[in-house]
């Protein structure tokens, strides 16, 4: 007795395929973020924000505000994240312990549509949504912790610490917009698998135009208007000072 084709197999060869191209995809996506930063957009953006560090820690403690204005801003941005996440969990949650009508999937869709294929694509997208809440929680963790160290007032703390913190909390977010990215095309399976693989390499290719860097590392120098200006400023007072008092002589 042969084997005979059916459309369940087609969730076999496709999902798979679909999957591993997209974990490739990112596993290239962090090489060449390891080994040449410059080319790509996640590292282009790094440098920028370790440069911002910089700059920041150039103003004096007490004129910090906009500064945190922009770490408060993040913070935001990954707490409304979380929070859609999280609200996904709860939402596919219930549809997992409510998922004994099948009757859209079962005529509509081609592929298997079995109960257990059905918890199993659930569960994945579950996944995805609750490692993308973790990220974002860890981003905003992280961006707390750069904002309670850039305004220190006494500002010796180390440039390292801060650029530290910023970057994590960075990546994170990548990280957590990465998992976002899995459960779209995995929310695509639910309809079958062939707009699952075809969602896959559309988003792949899409999101390697995104990740490429053609500019040129932003190389900063030193900030005019930072300490050298206060120092400036500092020997200016100084000098009119001491004419002040010659004249007074």
């Amino acid at each position: 007795m042969g084997w005979t084709w059916k459309e369940e197999h087609l969730d076999l060869i496709l999902m798979p395929l679909a999957f591993s191209i997209m974990c490739v995809y990112h596993l290239f996506l962090l090489y060449r973020y390891l080994k040449h930063p410059e080319i790509t957009a996640i590292g282009y953006e790094n440098n920028n924000k370790n440069a911002w560090v910089r700059k920041m820690l150039l103003i004096e403690p007490k004129d910090r505000g906009f500064a945190l204005g922009v770490l408060s801003g993040q913070l935001s941005a990954s707490t409304s994240l979380s929070s859609i996440s999280l609200v996904l969990c709860s939402l596919i949650g219930t549809v997992l312990g409510n998922s004994s009508n099948n009757y859209l999937t079962g005529r509509f869709i081609f592929g298997d549509t079995s109960q257990s294929t059905s918890t199993i694509k659930y569960m994945m997208i579950l996944s995805c949504f609750l490692l993308a809440f973790a990220c974002f929680v860890q981003t905003t963790r992280h961006f707390v912790h750069a904002g309670f160290l850039i305004s220190m007032p006494t500002g010796d703390v180390p440039v390292e610490c801060i650029q530290k913190a910023v970057i994590r909390g960075s990546n994170f977010w990548a990280v957590g917009l990465r998992a976002l990215y899995f459960a779209t095309t995995l929310l695509l399976w639910i309809f079958g698998p062939i707009p699952m693989f075809v969602g896959t390499v559309a988003a792949v290719i899409i999101l390697h135009f995104l990740d490429m860097n053609k500019e040129p590392m932003i190389r900063y120098g030193t900030n005019k208007s930072g300490n050298g200006s206060h120092f400036l400023k500092k020997i200016e007072q100084d000098v009119h000072s001491v004419v002040e008092s010659f004249e007074h002589n």
